[in-house]
């Protein structure tokens, strides 16, 4: 894989996983700043109101937020989605051919119109997107069988490497606000229900949360044992972890360790 094969694949990677977990972030916003433990896609889980259609939420940038519960979340969606909507602006600026009636279009915003920043970030992501994959960049064949000039023209480098340093930084922030960003963190004040040793819960992009007991083999927790010998809780073995918290034990459960 090539230098600049290597930059369209990591850009368009972190799109992606900003239009993944923008769901995420919007649910962020609408609850409270939460601490190490549960983890924030547990606790919308949980939540019997968790339904939530992203295309039909207007852009963050667009719309009144009368009653935020997270404020560092919402900041930060605007921001991204601005970055997002100014990316697209800068390469639309340079590599747009298509006419004015073409679906296929970025449209800038107006002082009358938000243009193509309507759609929201998803749009945005896609449009982006393939751009950065050169797609529509050949001539294409009209009904009279005159060729027609591309839509698009190819990508610059200069371009692309643009892109990929505000996706990616876009990416890493989104990650490390949500908590599913690299990290071993110790969940305190919550010792481990069967045997009182320390919980730690892991998380990293692309994957659900873990938590681990420290006390190791001897744990007698009705959970597998990971790859350090400890037990360990998966994503689906989480509620009954989260049950056995708030009631402060486990019936059957060792003393906890003083």
């Amino acid at each position: 894989m090539n230098h600049t094969t290597a930059a369209v694949h990591e850009t368009v990677a972190a799109l992606r996983t900003i239009r993944e977990q923008w769901a995420e972030l919007l649910l962020a916003i609408e609850t409270p700043p939460a601490d190490v433990w549960p983890p924030r896609q547990l606790a919308h889980t949980m939540r019997a109101d968790d339904e939530l259609l992203v295309e039909d939420r207007a852009p963050l940038v667009l719309r009144e937020h009368p009653a935020p519960l997270n404020l560092r979340a919402l900041d930060l969606g605007r921001t991204i989605e601005q970055q997002v909507f100014d990316l697209a602006d800068t390469l639309a600026a340079t590599v747009q051919q298509a006419g004015l009636d073409d679906p296929r279009r970025w449209s800038y915003r107006s002082p009358t119109s938000p243009g193509s920043r309507a759609h929201g970030v998803h749009w945005a992501c896609v449009w982006v997107e393939g751009r950065l994959l050169d797609e529509d960049t050949t001539p294409e064949q009209q009904l009279d069988g005159i060729a027609a000039e591309a839509p698009f023209a190819p990508l610059p480098e200069h371009l692309l490497h643009e892109a990929r340093r505000i996706a990616r930084a876009c990416e890493g922030r989104l990650l490390r606000l949500l908590g599913l960003d690299q990290r071993n963190t110790p969940i305190p004040d919550r010792p481990c229900p069967w045997c009182g040793g320390e919980l730690a819960l892991h998380t990293e992009p692309e994957q659900t949360p873990t938590v681990s007991c420290s006390t190791g083999p001897a744990c007698p927790a009705p959970v597998g044992l990971g790859a350090h010998g400890r037990r360990v809780w998966e994503w689906g073995d989480l509620p009954g972890l989260v049950a056995a918290l708030a009631a402060g034990g486990h019936p059957g459960a060792l003393p906890l360790a003083a």
